[in-house]
């Protein structure tokens, strides 16, 4: 029997330790001489109060749609892959390859082939480490940590040495092609007031699609089914007939694929080129995403906004309050990232015993007002009638 019901799991205890991170989150602005009401207001305003605003937000959601969803996909097969940086400058490396090797004609044609490459790069980058977790017992987490700084390196080095542009000091590569340019939000939702300087772009909707795919992928199908019950219990699954091995590489597989996709919505369609640390961290923040929506897409892609607006509500923070610097900002995200990720028991123990506290006092209501049962007759009683 549950401890507590599902919406609370879910939706209550998250929206707790969100409350408690702003909470502590403002202690610390007040501190350094601030309102930190204004700082709310401010940061609210920045990341919703405009089309400028929400056209940063929900780009900077989509990178972390896509990490979350690839740390989610891990999780349920009880996979910790801390990788996504990694994997998403691979899938960069992809996509890069991919529309400088070919004259595209269209957008479409080339976002597909982009999908394509970003997803085989992640997923590639994603595999030694899955191999060596199935196959020679390495610690995935351990591994998958070591190759986001082989990656960097790896990213700095091609960036440097192979993809710069003769005559220029740069570390990014040539521009793409204009025919392969994503359509951004002023075409495709002008009339919203998005202007052409608004990043978010078509990958937004390449990252809803993704969400229901791993949605039908976990609960609508088989393979989604054994990652579900190796999670579970590895023990049981194997006696069950299903391969330890083919769930661990095809989980960390389509986890890399997703993270690698993520290069879609920065380096397609936001610098349309190549550049160094394009990632800015969506690989970790995706992990918070993933705890926070509790492994499940529309989870996920609530956390993720969240988070997009935190991004954006603290860059117009840190500019509109000149004392709150660039390094309060991230304070501000590591709280919440702190609350719902490493002290989620610190919330949750508390209300598992609130509700089980309330469901025994329901149960002992119910048998307390239920009519006694009407005794049956017997001999002694009938003579006695």
């Amino acid at each position: 029997m549950d401890k507590m019901p599902k919406w609370a799991d879910v939706i209550l205890i998250p929206l707790i330790s969100v409350l408690l991170a702003l909470i502590v989150s403002g202690l610390v602005v007040a501190i350094i001489g601030e309102s930190p009401f204004r700082a709310m207001e401010i940061m609210v305003r920045g990341a919703f109060g405009s089309a400028y605003g929400w056209g940063y937000t929900l780009y900077y959601a989509t990178n972390f749609i896509f990490t979350g969803l690839a740390v989610a996909v891990a999780f349920h097969a009880r996979l910790f892959n801390i990788g996504g940086e990694g994997q998403a400058a691979l899938g960069g490396l992809g996509v890069a390859i991919v529309l400088l090797s070919f004259g595209w004609p269209h957008w479409t044609i080339a976002l597909v082939a982009a999908i394509l490459g970003a997803a085989l790069f992640g997923a590639g980058w994603a595999a030694i480490p899955a191999y060596l977790q199935a196959k020679r017992g390495s610690h995935i987490v351990i591994t998958t940590i070591m190759f986001n700084f082989i990656a960097s390196a790896l990213l700095v080095y091609l960036l440097v040495n192979v993809f710069r542009v003769p005559g220029s000091m740069a570390p990014e590569s040539a521009r793409f092609a204009e025919a392969t340019h994503l359509p951004s939000a002023a075409d495709f939702a002008g009339f919203l007031g998005f202007r052409g300087s608004t990043p978010l772009n078509f990958a937004f909707f390449v990252a809803i699609v993704c969400c229901v795919l791993v949605w039908l992928l976990i609960w609508r199908t088989r393979l989604g089914y054994e990652i579900r019950a190796f999670g579970h219990s590895q023990t049981a699954a194997v006696y069950a007939g299903i391969n330890p091995t083919k769930i661990i590489m095809i989980t960390m597989l389509i986890s890399g694929a997703l993270s690698g996709m993520m290069a879609i919505n920065v380096v397609m369609g936001e610098a349309e080129r190549l550049v160094l640390d394009f990632t800015e961290g969506a690989g970790f923040v995706g992990i918070a995403v993933a705890l926070m929506g509790r492994s499940h897409p529309v989870g996920v892609v609530l956390a993720a906004l969240l988070f997009g607006a935190l991004y954006q509500g603290g860059a117009e923070l840190q500019f509109e309050m000149p004392a709150i610097s660039r390094e309060m900002v991230v304070v501000i995200q590591a709280l919440v990232i702190l609350f719902t990720g490493a002290l989620d028991n610190m919330v949750r123990m508390p209300m598992e015993s609130v509700f089980l506290a309330l469901r025994r006092r329901s149960e002992a209501a119910t048998a307390g007002a239920a009519p006694n049962p009407k005794p049956l007759r017997t001999d002694d009683t009938r003579k006695a009638e």
